[in-house]
């Protein structure tokens, strides 16, 4: 249970965070490349309706069939899966904890103290739960990065909760 990460505080809905399950996750992020491209604000929707016009623009063009692409596509995702290094946004968790108005900042409890920030720095965050296809164990089992990328190379580590106050 050391790798359950609760978001607590001033929020209606105090969930709990299980980053082993986070690699089955599409909203993944790879880490290695994520802070050197330019972050836009991307919308769920306009994703799902552009993957599948892909979707239906290969079985018009192709067949219905698999053709031998989809196949080395998967297995360079599962290459990719068991090797990368990833991270998760934050910001869908704090959404879905619905954060009371009236909370200011956000604070990462670690076993080392804890790091506050303002509500608006925290909801940014990544936080990262694999490294070169294994989990954090020594020090995790998240790092906290921000969203600009400042302090990737010096994450937040030993994170056990999540505070909004």
């Amino acid at each position: 249970m050391e790798n359950i990460i609760p978001i607590k505080g001033k929020v209606n809905f105090t969930i709990t965070l299980d980053p082993g399950v986070w690699i089955f996750d599409d909203r993944r992020v790879d880490l290695t490349t994520y802070f050197e491209r330019s972050q836009e604000e991307v919308d769920d929707l306009e994703e799902y309706k552009k993957s599948m016009s892909k979707h239906w623009d290969r079985e018009i063009m192709e067949g219905a069939v698999f053709p031998p692409t989809l196949k080395t596509e998967k297995k360079f995702e599962k290459e990719k899966v068991l090797t990368g290094t990833f991270g998760m946004p934050l910001k869908p968790f704090l959404k879905n904890a619905d954060i009371k108005t009236g909370a200011k900042s956000l604070t990462l409890v670690t076993t080392d103290g804890e790091v506050s920030m303002p509500l608006e720095l925290g909801q940014e965050l990544i936080l990262g739960f694999s490294k070169d296809g294994k989990p954090l164990k020594e020090d995790g089992p998240v790092y906290a990065f921000y969203g600009d990328g400042s302090n990737k190379h010096q994450p937040i580590k030993n994170i056990r909760a999540v505070a909004i106050e």
